[in-house]
């Protein structure tokens, strides 16, 4: 593990009172007593009177509100940080503006060996449809150029790029007349990769971890592997973190491993664990999820990675060698194949061993009723993306597109998995989603399909302390005397106690039963504003005397 900062100066105490400290130790707490790195006392305002005058520094909150900083439990933050500097098609509305971006980019950038760029998404626009080559061709002025969509899984490439990668046509994955996926656009990826020198490598991951420190994000899990970035990537982005002050960034390396010899290896990357995006299967925007049953716009079932042999013999091998693992399941059938290698696992090695590890998964969009339930005995934790069913989710989203709404109503089921006892641990999978940890804990407290929905406490819980227990730690992600001092404060409107269903929560939402409140998250509600992050005791953003 790597942590982004050094710790708060030992000994040195802050003060922070008159404002409202979202805390299970004092619900009712308008104070907080911050020692070197670590929270040392939370309390009332009366209290508060006798620790002043023996602070080094008291900060007057004037109200404002202060939680646990938020965990961003899967990004790419070098992707990250080239969406935010360079090319980002999120924004498009039509396939004319994606070609015009385009072409104002590479005008804009001349000495750029190869041209990147990502964020599209076809099923958004009114042409229904991605560039051709050759409109690219036109658009680039014939220079290289790498589109990843938005979901990562597929890709659109120039002439120019094409010729970079020597036999790609011949590649699984290789598409004439639309984009790349599998092995082809791996490789199309590793040639725009090589492209990125270290300075601009060093500038991206910069920029997305100020921004994440700007949205009051403490930690992010950054899920690297060798079909998505490189190890150099990784390796750069830990020593950034490290030597510089910024959110603490947690490295996955997504490998598979044959043997607990092979663990010694991700361990030198400086990795938590092998796992995040090791690849059961793809993407349902690119058709590349596996399902059991074919896509609803399209004759076939997507596109199996890994099978259940090859998924227990790495989940064996990181169980011996005492690594967290884990795997990239969206897909019903990938899902499935997942289960079964960890089962297959437990039979091996006792399921005690298993659990006691904490394996992960993420994304696990399409879960059945039995799926959910073998997570929960395996003590999975569930990575998950409120944001994707944000984005593409409902009666008209893509995923009714790709699955008809009879099976798009059943993805991310969060509430059943909360009921199952299933840890989850929030995250963007940025740039995919972009960071922003309140939108995800509404989206998830107002999912698209109301029977999967979630309490903004429990979301929010997900989005903090879930984050911390994802990586092994109990101690984070929660305001509490001797947890990490990870916090942030916000300018917000009354807070309120908010559940799914009045029925059931009745009595936590009477200011008579204690329970901490949340920012009003309803939709169309301005979202809180960061005026100040921690992160162990150092203060890496700040807006609070603006």
């Amino acid at each position: 593990m790597t942590d982004s900062t050094t710790p708060g100066a030992p000994g040195r105490t802050v003060l922070l009172r008159r404002g409202e400290v979202h805390s299970p130790a004092d619900p009712f707490a308008t104070a907080m007593a911050v020692e070197g790195d670590r929270i040392a006392w939370i309390g009332s305002e009366a209290a508060a009177d006798s620790l002043a005058a023996t602070a080094d520094e008291v900060v007057d909150l004037d109200g404002a509100l202060v939680t646990p900083a938020f965990t961003d439990a899967h990004v790419h933050t070098t992707a990250t940080g080239l969406a935010l500097t360079g090319l980002d098609l999120a924004g498009a509305a039509s396939l004319p503006d994606a070609l015009a971006a385009i072409a104002a980019h590479a005008a804009a950038h001349p000495t750029d060996r190869v041209l990147i760029g990502q964020g599209w998404d076809a099923t958004r626009w009114p042409e229904r449809r991605p560039p051709t080559r050759a409109e690219l061709d036109r658009a680039a002025g014939g220079r290289p150029l790498y589109l990843v969509r938005v979901d990562a899984h597929s890709a659109l490439a120039t002439t120019a790029l094409l010729d970079l990668v020597p036999g790609v046509t011949d590649l699984p994955g290789h598409h004439p007349g639309g984009p790349l996926t599998g092995d082809a656009h791996h490789a199309v990826r590793r040639a725009a990769d090589a492209s990125v020198g270290p300075a601009q490598r060093a500038a991206a991951q910069r920029a997305a971890l100020r921004h994440a420190a700007s949205l009051g994000i403490g930690s992010l899990h950054e899920c690297a592997g060798p079909e998505i970035s490189s190890e150099d990537d990784l390796t750069a982005l830990l020593a950034l973190a490290a030597a510089e002050p910024g959110p603490r960034v947690h490295g996955y390396w997504a490998e598979a491993l044959t043997a607990p010899g092979d663990a010694a290896r991700v361990r030198a990357l400086g990795a938590v664990g092998a796992a995040g995006d090791l690849f059961a299967d793809g993407s349902l925007g690119s058709r590349t999820a596996h399902l059991h049953a074919p896509y609803a716009d399209a004759p076939h079932t997507g596109t199996a990675y890994l099978d259940a042999d090859a998924i227990a013999a790495h989940v064996t091998a990181c169980t011996e060698a005492g690594l967290q693992a884990g795997f990239h399941a969206i897909g019903d059938a990938a899902v499935d194949a997942v289960l079964r290698g960890f089962r297959t696992a437990a039979d091996r090695l006792g399921i005690a061993r298993v659990r006691a590890l904490r394996h992960r998964v993420e994304h696990a969009e399409m879960l059945s009723a039995e799926a959910v339930a073998a997570f929960a005995d395996l003590a999975l934790t569930a990575s998950v993306q409120p944001g994707f069913d944000a984005a593409w989710g409902g009666l008209d989203g893509m995923y009714a597109e790709r699955l008809g709404a009879d099976r798009a109503a059943a993805l991310n089921p969060f509430a059943a998995l909360l009921k199952a006892g299933v840890p989850l641990a929030f995250g963007s999978d940025a740039p995919v989603t972009p960071l922003g940890p309140w939108a995800a804990v509404r989206a998830a407290a107002h999912h698209r399909t109301p029977e999967h929905r979630v309490s903004v406490r429990a979301a929010f819980t997900a989005h903090t302390r879930g984050g911390w227990r994802a990586i092994g730690r109990d101690d984070g992600g929660v305001l509490v005397p001797g947890a990490p001092a990870d916090y942030a404060l916000w300018d917000t409107g009354p807070l309120l106690v908010q559940a799914p269903d009045d029925r059931v929560a009745r009595w936590s939402t009477d200011p008579r039963s204690g329970t901490p409140g949340l920012p009003d998250l309803a939709p169309g509600a301005p979202l809180p504003v960061c005026l100040r992050t921690v992160v162990g005791g150092r203060v890496v953003h700040d807006r609070l005397n603006e």
